[in-house]
């Protein structure tokens, strides 16, 4: 399974939580603490997002090799400070492509996503889900893949006004009904606030006056982390964190 971050709050710089942590993204690439969906390392792409100007349009960095191995990256994040990013590495799922086109994060305009998990079944368990979707949506996906269906299905709820919150819990619960057994972690951010969903996949959340962080697993040892509980949706801004049940699919 992938692993992914969010981060909103004062400047940072980029390499920060992705390179430098002590339980950085680099780190959970090679030496990730919680696989329970499989693989061992998370070595079949990279990328993140940022905000050059804060509450304006992201910016993106993807590629399809080891964020270990890609010393431009490594030079860019340590030259870029951003009030908010998303950040992701990649176990692709057996059968899907390992381009750069399939790594996170998926961006239009001031959105960021991420998807840490699979669907079951792909493709033939969503294929009534996908075939909601305007023609242009699907043959404009970035990728024939799982995650890029689902930002897909969430792009369309955020273009038209949903409220970021519902358009997450209403995806991830109509897939799982779709295609039961699946993971399905959502990470969303418009640079300003953060939105996620833990659904049978690790996510752990640490929120102060300052800032708020939201990942896969811990980056540090802080006491200040703590675990998502399985099935729920997250809202995390600085000084501000909402952590309640997903429903079912009319959430």
């Amino acid at each position: 399974m992938c692993r992914h971050l969010a981060y909103v709050g004062p400047p940072v710089v980029l390499a920060a939580p992705v390179l430098d942590a002590p339980h950085s993204l680099l780190h959970q690439a090679y030496a990730p603490a919680d696989m329970r969906g499989g693989g061992t390392v998370n070595a079949d792409g990279f990328g993140a997002g940022w905000y050059p100007t804060a509450g304006g349009d992201a910016l993106r960095y993807r590629a399809a090799t080891p964020i270990w191995s890609d010393p431009s990256f490594a030079a860019l994040a340590r030259a870029t400070t951003t009030t908010g990013l998303l950040g992701a590495v990649r176990s692709a799922t057996t059968g899907m492509p390992v381009t750069t086109a399939a790594s996170a994060p998926f961006v239009d305009g001031r959105w960021l996503f991420s998807h840490n998990g699979r669907v079951a079944g792909w493709p033939d368990t969503v294929a009534g889900l996908a075939a909601g979707l305007p023609v242009t949506d699907l043959l404009t996906l970035d990728a024939p893949t799982d995650a890029a269906l689902l930002w897909a299905l969430v792009r369309r709820r955020l273009r038209a006004g949903e409220d970021p919150a519902a358009a997450l819990g209403a995806v991830v619960t109509a897939v799982a009904a779709a295609a039961p057994g699946s993971r399905l972690n959502l990470l969303l951010t418009d640079g300003t606030a953060i939105w996620a969903t833990a659904w049978d996949h690790a996510l752990s959340l640490r929120v102060d006056d300052g800032r708020a962080l939201v990942a896969s697993e811990p980056l540090d040892h802080d006491p200040h982390w703590t675990e998502v509980p399985d099935r729920h949706l997250v809202e995390a801004r600085p000084g501000h964190r909402c952590v309640r049940p997903l429903a079912g699919p009319s959430f």
